[in-house]
């Protein structure tokens, strides 16, 4: 619940701020492509619901390269591909490392970019989440303790929120923070039987830097 009070403080205070400010900034024009790289971290917020939460299931943080493109529709609102180097995540039981799986998280937002100052540009927007899995699998701890030989975890869709800020750095060249909240739930399979689901539900934050075309 502490993270997602963090994205939603985050998504309030950006939303006041531009709306107490005068609109008369034009930061974008339609046609406006930005692109954003940087450090991107996904921090798992797991509710376990494999045989009923005895096993303590967690997925660990991971962090890697992020990368977005926003296409601007009109000089106020957007549309942006989230995407990254493939997420690892270690599986843990009780505190134990039973296992791992690797994710992509591709998600397309509609975004609003609020004209607030030449310098300073928030955005937030809500869209679609698809998360595939692969490489899942047990180690020797994990195929003990649950004598199974093989981990599977389902492809999840669901809402993705978004907020975001840049800062004009040089001409067409922004320093940018951006978080995510998105839902992900994952079926949980044991050598192909489901034996309970997961939900993921991370917060993703990413760290970079942006060029507008």
């Amino acid at each position: 619940m502490r993270k997602c009070s963090t994205l939603l403080t985050t998504i309030l205070t950006t939303l006041i701020a531009a709306l107490s400010i005068s609109n008369s900034a034009i930061a974008h024009e339609a046609g406006d492509i930005i692109l954003r790289a940087g450090v991107a971290n996904v921090s798992p917020d797991v509710t376990d619901k494999v045989a009923g939460g005895a096993l303590s299931i967690d997925v660990e943080d991971n962090t890697q390269i992020g990368l977005t493109a926003a296409y601007l529709l009109t000089p106020q609102f957007g549309v942006q591909l989230l995407g990254a180097s493939p997420f690892s995540h270690d599986v843990t039981a009780g505190g134990t490392v039973v296992g791992s799986t690797k994710h992509l998280p591709p998600t397309v937002t509609l975004q609003w970019y609020p004209a607030v100052s030449e310098s300073v540009h928030p955005y937030v927007g809500i869209g679609i989440n698809y998360t595939t899995f692969w490489d899942s699998e047990l180690n020797a701890t994990g195929q003990a303790a649950t004598g199974a030989s093989k981990l599977g975890l389902t492809y999840s869709t669901g809402l993705a929120l978004e907020a975001g800020v840049d800062v004009k750095m040089a001409e067409n060249i922004y320093l940018n923070a951006a978080v995510w909240k998105v839902d992900i739930n994952t079926d949980v399979k044991l050598d192909g039987v489901k034996v309970g689901e997961l939900e993921i539900d991370p917060l993703a934050f990413m760290i970079g830097v942006g060029y507008k075309f």
